[in-house]
């Protein structure tokens, strides 16, 4: 099983992106609570990165986070 990070990786790859560049037009869109200068990526490195900031990168690459019952 492939974990959220993993994914989030794979669809940054998938557009063409950095997480640093994300993070950049989410802070310049007024999210101001995303970290700079590579703070998201380390924070995706580390696992410790909030549900919310998956959230906010996971729309921002017009995706959505889906819980369902097995």
């Amino acid at each position: 099983m492939i974990d959220i990070y993993e994914e989030v990786r794979i669809l940054l790859l998938r557009k063409g992106l950095s997480m640093r560049k994300v993070a950049k037009i989410l802070r310049e869109k007024g999210f101001n609570k995303i970290p700079k200068d590579g703070g998201l990526s380390n924070k995706f490195n580390k696992k410790t990165v909030r549900f919310n900031e998956v959230q906010l990168v996971l729309d921002f690459l017009g995706y959505e986070l889906v819980i369902k019952e097995k």
